[in-house]
């Protein structure tokens, strides 16, 4: 289930890259686009958590990453409370939650390349 985790993770990466073109040309970017990126981010945490909680031997690589996801997650809300309001997220905003985005990616895929 881990390496579902990570496609799916991996997978809106890919809208959150075009959501940061939008933000960091100070453009307000697509709803749509928006919302399949918390959609795909969300069923990620949710598979990742389920994997992590239902695993018989489960290393620290993936526990680690989950909780790195977590805090993406609280980045995520925020950013999404300030596209809500019509407003253009702050660039080093958009850059801290897709930092801690790609470490928490990074450590999963160690995991799964562990496993």
């Amino acid at each position: 289930m881990l390496l579902y985790a990570l496609i799916v993770f991996l997978v809106g990466a890919c809208g959150g890259l075009v959501l940061a073109s939008y933000v960091l040309r100070g453009k307000l970017a697509p709803w749509v686009v928006s919302l399949l990126h918390a959609l795909l981010g969300a069923t990620g945490l949710v598979l990742l958590t389920a994997s992590v909680l239902t695993a018989e031997h489960i290393g620290t690589l993936p526990l680690v990453a989950l909780g790195v996801f977590v805090v993406t997650a609280c980045f995520g809300f925020y950013l999404a409370s300030i596209h809500y309001g019509k407003r253009v997220a702050l660039k080093r905003v958009v850059l801290t939650h897709a930092s801690f985005a790609v470490t928490g990616a990074a450590v999963l895929i160690a995991a799964v390349v562990m496993q």
